[in-house]
């Protein structure tokens, strides 16, 4: 188990949140540095966390026991873990499922997730002035678009987790995904795969504790 992880995130982030589930399935010890994203207007710009980030978003991860090396952006620390902490995987070891597991939390992170983070709404409702609204029905447009794709995809699946019995990356994405999804009051009820595979994470541990509301930075 590292002791060396630092990860650097904000509670509510869903791209932290994904990163704080993969290091809790893999059982990996880390400490938590937070950064505000709404505070001091947004911590992320600041000179300090632009020079360990130039992308100025979270998470970034920080490994000392490798040289002190700085990973950005949530998938590729995803994908740092498994190649580094190799057990247990977060990717079925198969081409195929692993192929079509990367295909959907892609989805989630690259083609839902931006449409709906916090500086593009923060743009609508401020330099483009949309009414509170709108901006809340743009959200749920794409949400909706997005979750409609990934329920459809979970159909190869079979009613099991991405990994059998065991969730990983797939599950890493997608619960922080349906976090937001409630926040902002969508009804989800014709998505039932993923409220099923959801209802098999949302207990175990690992989730449990990665959870926005139990971060040392909750507010």
């Amino acid at each position: 188990m590292s002791t060396d992880l630092t990860l650097y995130g904000y509670w509510r982030s869903s791209a932290a949140y994904r990163v704080r589930i993969a290091l809790n399935l893999k059982g990996l010890a880390y400490q938590q540095v937070p950064v505000h994203l709404v505070k001091d207007g947004g911590q992320q710009h600041s000179a300090e966390y632009q020079a360990l980030n130039p992308q100025e978003l979270l998470p970034l991860l920080v490994d000392d026991n490798n040289g002190g090396v700085r990973i950005a952006q949530s998938l590729a620390i995803l994908e740092y873990l498994d190649e580094v902490f190799a057990v247990p995987a977060l990717l079925p070891s198969e081409p195929a499922k692993r192929a079509q597991v990367r295909a959907l939390a892609l989805h989630i992170a690259c083609d839902l997730h931006p449409l709906n983070n916090l500086r593009v709404l923060q743009y609508l409702t401020g330099e483009l002035g949309v009414s509170e609204a709108a901006k809340d029905a743009w959200y749920r447009h794409w949400l909706h678009k997005g979750l409609a794709a990934v329920e459809a995809g979970l159909v190869v699946f079979d009613g099991c987790l991405s990994l059998g019995e065991r969730p990983g990356y797939l599950e890493a994405c997608l619960i922080p995904q349906l976090y937001n999804a409630r926040r902002f009051n969508c009804d989800l009820d014709a998505y039932p795969r993923i409220l099923a595979m959801a209802a098999r994470c949302e207990t175990l541990e690992a989730f449990a504790q990665a959870a926005p509301e139990v971060q040392p930075d909750a507010q």
